[in-house]
C-alpha cells in the first residue's frame, strides 16, 4: 500500500496512485490518479532538493518536510500538521455514509477524463484570503463560493492563505469552482486528468507568501518608468492626438512616465500593426516621447479577425483556438474572431514575431495585454479546444501562455526590466512581468471600495503588481459633480497602488472617425487630468508629485517584490498578524512596511475611522501627530486628503 519512489511517498491502492512529495521549503505537492499521474507543472517551478523524512507502517504513513507534515492514514485520509504538531488542514473521512471522503475522482463517460472533488475539514472561525480578483465586497472569502474561471474584471489565481497557518494552491487550470464553507472547503473540477494541489505551513503571512513566491515564480524588478503616473484614456485615435496630450504635461510641467496607445490602432484584429493613416510614422512618435522622458504602450489583443491578413495562414498552422461543434467565430466585436491559441509554442513564436516587427523594433518597450481571458462571446468551455487541450480542462492557462509570449520574445531581444499590462492572470503569470487590471469596471463609489478588497487579494493570491482604472471604465461624466468626487477619491487611492494609471471611457462618447482600419472604433471623452475642472486638477497635481517624491521608497518595495515575493500593497494582517483585529480590517492597507493607507469610499465622507494596528506607533502624515497602535481613531479626511499614517520610525516624504 505505501511505499517510497524518489524522495516521495506514494500509496497505491484499487487503482488508486497517490504521490506526495517535496516542493519547496515547508511544502509538499499532492497528486492523484485512477491512471497514469501526469507531470504537468502549470504553475510550480521545477521542484528544488529537499530531504524529507517519511515513516511508514502498517496503519500510516508520514512525510515531513520542514515545518509542514503529512499523515495518510490506512483508509487513504490525508490529514495536514505543522512543526508543533497542530492540525492545518484534513481531508474528508470516508465512511460507509460518505462513500468517497476527500478524494473523488469520476470518470467521465467516453473518454479518458475524471471530475474530481477535493473536500477538506477546517474550523468554522478561520479567515481565507487570496483567490485573484472578484468583483465583490469581501477580503476574508471563508463563506464564499466562487468560479473557477476568468471574465473581464473576474481573475481566478486559486492560492487561498488561511489565518490557520497555511497556503493552498489548486494546480488545476480546469474551470471549476470552490465553496469555502463555514464546515469545509470543497474545490471541484469537472473535466481533468487527476487531483493536484501544493500546500505550506509557515508562522506568518509573509513566510507562507514568499514561499508560495518561490515555487511559481517571482516578477522581475519593476522598470523606473512603471513606478511613475500612467496616462491613457479610450481611445488615442491619432498619433497627433496623442503627441499633444504628452506635450501639455510637459508644458504643465507634470509628471508623466507612460502614455497609451489603446484598441483599434491596428488595420484588422489580428494584423498587429499600426494603421497608416491615423499614426503615420511611430518611430518618430517613439522618439519625441522617449525624448520627453516618456515610454509608449500599445494594445495587443488575442482577436484575428476573418479579414486579417494573418488569418488563413493561422488557420493552416493550427495558431487559432478550435470549436469543436459551431462556428469557428468565438468572439464577436466589430468583426467575426477567431482567438490567438497562446498554448501552442510555434504561435507563441509567430505572435512575438510580428509584434518585434511591427512594433518592438520601433522602439515600443512595453505592451497591453487585454481580452486576456480571453474573451468569448459564449463562455461554454466544452465547445472550445487549445492546442494542450480542451478549455474546460485548461482554459484558465491562457492568460498565463499570453503574459510568457510578450515575456519570453522581450527578454530575447535583451531587455531585462519587462512588464505588461494584462487583464487576467493565473497562478505563475507574476514571474512573466504580468501587471494586471481590474478591468471594465463600472464608474461609481461602490465599484471603489469593491477594488481595494480586489487588489488586496490579488496581492495574496501571488500578484503582486495590480492596478485599477482610476475612476472606473465604464461611464463617468467629467462634467458631474459627483463623478468629480468619485475620480478624485480614486486617484488618491490609485496614486498609492502598485501602478498609478489613469484610464476610463468617458461620456460623451465620440462617434468613429471612418469605415476600415483605426476608424472604426469611436472613442470616449477627454480624460487628462485637466478635464475635471480646476479644483480636481489642483488635487490631482498634488497627488502626482507626491508619487514623484515617493518613488525612492517605491523602488525599494518592488525590489521587495522581485527578490522576496513581498506584495507591494498588502492587507494589515500581513505585516501585524499578532494583532487579532488587524485581521478583521477591509478596507485599509499597508503600501509597503512603514505605510498605511485608508482609503475614502463614501460620496461625501469628510472623515472616516481608521484602526491603527498594534505593534507600532503612528504619526499622522499632515498633522504630525502620534498615536499608538491598537486603537481605531476618527480623522478628518477633507476633499483633498486620503487619510495616511507612517510608522513613528520611518522618514517618508509624505507632504514634501
Amino acid at each position: 500500500m505505501f511505499r517510497t519512489e524518489n524522495g516521495r511517498l506514494v500509496r497505491e491502492y484499487d487503482h488508486e496512485r497517490l504521490w506526495i512529495e517535496p516542493w519547496g521549503e515547508h511544502s509538499l505537492r499532492i497528486r492523484a490518479s485512477y491512471a497514469e499521474i501526469t507531470y504537468d507543472d502549470w504553475a510550480l517551478m521545477p521542484a528544488t532538493q529537499h530531504r524529507s523524512e517519511i515513516m511508514i507502517d502498517e496503519e500510516a504513513a508520514t512525510i515531513v518536510n520542514g515545518k509542514i507534515k503529512a499523515e495518510i492514514k490506512r483508509s487513504g485520509q490525508i490529514l495536514f500538521y505543522n512543526q508543533d504538531g497542530k492540525l492545518l488542514l484534513k481531508e474528508t473521512e470516508k465512511t460507509y455514509q460518505l462513500k468517497y471522503g476527500g478524494r473523488e475522482l469520476k470518470a467521465v463517460p467516453g473518454g479518458s477524463d475524471f471530475s474530481v472533488k477535493l473536500r477538506l475539514e477546517s474550523k468554522p472561525s478561520e479567515k481565507l484570503f487570496g483567490m485573484g480578483q472578484y468583483q465583490h465586497t469581501f477580503l476574508n472569502l471563508k463563506g464564499c463560493t466562487l468560479d473557477l474561471t476568468h471574465r473581464n474584471s473576474q481573475v481566478s489565481v486559486p492560492f487561498v492563505l488561511s489565518s490557520e497557518g497555511y497556503g493552498f494552491l489548486w494546480h488545476n487550470p480546469a474551470i471549476g469552482e470552490v465553496h469555502f464553507s463555514l464546515n469545509g472547503t470543497q474545490w471541484h473540477a469537472p473535466s481533468t486528468k487527476q487531483l493536484d494541489y501544493w500546500i505550506t505551513a509557515g508562522d506568518t503571512p509573509a513566510e507562507i507568501e514568499e514561499t508560495y513566491s518561490a515555487v511559481t515564480g517571482r516578477v522581475p524588478m519593476m522598470p523606473e518608468y512603471g513606478m511613475g503616473f500612467w496616462q491613457c484614456k479610450l481611445r488615442y485615435r491619432t498619433q497627433e492626438e496623442l503627441l499633444q496630450v504628452a506635450r501639455e504635461y510637459k508644458r504643465r510641467e507634470l509628471p508623466i512616465d507612460v502614455i497609451v496607445i489603446d484598441f483599434f490602432h491596428w488595420t484588422n484584429q489580428g494584423d498587429w500593426k499600426f494603421d497608416p493613416q491615423y499614426w503615420p510614422d511611430p518611430e518618430a512618435m517613439v522618439r519625441e516621447l522617449q525624448e520627453m522622458g516618456i515610454e509608449l504602450m500599445v494594445s495587443v489583443w488575442p482577436t484575428v479577425q476573418t479579414e486579417s491578413e494573418n488569418y488563413l495562414y493561422m488557420i493552416e498552422k493550427g495558431y487559432l483556438l478550435r470549436s469543436d461543434r459551431g462556428v469557428r467565430t468565438q468572439f464577436q466585436f466589430l468583426g467575426e474572431n477567431a482567438i490567438f491559441d497562446a498554448t501552442h509554442p510555434q504561435a507563441r513564436t509567430f505572435l512575438w514575431e510580428m509584434i518585434k516587427k511591427n512594433y518592438y523594433d520601433k522602439g515600443i518597450r512595453i505592451f497591453w495585454l487585454d481580452e486576456a481571458e480571453p474573451e468569448l462571446s459564449v463562455y461554454d468551455h466544452d465547445i472550445y479546444r487549445y492546442h494542450i487541450g480542451s478549455s474546460q480542462q485548461v482554459g484558465n492557462i491562457y492568460p498565463q501562455k499570453f503574459s510568457q509570449t510578450l515575456y519570453e520574445g522581450m527578454a530575447a531581444a535583451g531587455q531585462t526590466h519587462i512588464i505588461n499590462l494584462v487583464r487576467t492572470a493565473w497562478a505563475g503569470s507574476q514571474r512573466y512581468g504580468a501587471l494586471v487590471w481590474s478591468g471594465d469596471i463600472h464608474s461609481s463609489f461602490k465599484v471603489l471600495g469593491m477594488q481595494v478588497r480586489a487588489g488586496l487579494n490579488m496581492a495574496i493570491a501571488g500578484i503582486p503588481w495590480w492596478t485599477t482604472d482610476i475612476g472606473g471604465f465604464h461611464g463617468g461624466d467629467p462634467q458631474d459633480s459627483s463623478f468629480r468626487e468619485c475620480i478624485i477619491r480614486w486617484f488618491q487611492y490609485g496614486a498609492l497602488c502598485p501602478v498609478f494609471r489613469l484610464h476610463g471611457d468617458r461620456v460623451p462618447f465620440i462617434a468613429p472617425s471612418g469605415t476600415k482600419g483605426g476608424g472604426v472604433c469611436g472613442s470616449g471623452s477627454d480624460n487628462e487630468v485637466w478635464s475635471y475642472g480646476d479644483e480636481a486638477y489642483e488635487i490631482f497635481k498634488k497627488y502626482l508629485h507626491l508619487r514623484e517624491r515617493l518613488k525612492p521608497y517605491i523602488s525599494d518595495i518592488m525590489r521587495a517584490a522581485h527578490e522576496q515575493g513581498t506584495p507591494p500593497m498588502r492587507p494589515l494582517f500581513y505585516d501585524f498578524p499578532q494583532d487579532e483585529e488587524a485581521w478583521n480590517i477591509d478596507d485599509q492597507y499597508m503600501f509597503g512596511p512603514d505605510l498605511l493607507v485608508a482609503p475614502v469610499l463614501f460620496e461625501g465622507e469628510r472623515k472616516r475611522s481608521v484602526y491603527l494596528p498594534l505593534g507600532s506607533a503612528w504619526i499622522n502624515a499632515y498633522s504630525s501627530e502620534r498615536f499608538q497602535g491598537g486603537q481605531t481613531i476618527i480623522v478628518e479626511a477633507p476633499l483633498e486628503q486620503i487619510p495616511l499614517f507612517t510608522r513613528d520610525d520611518a522618514e517618508l516624504p509624505i507632504l514634501g
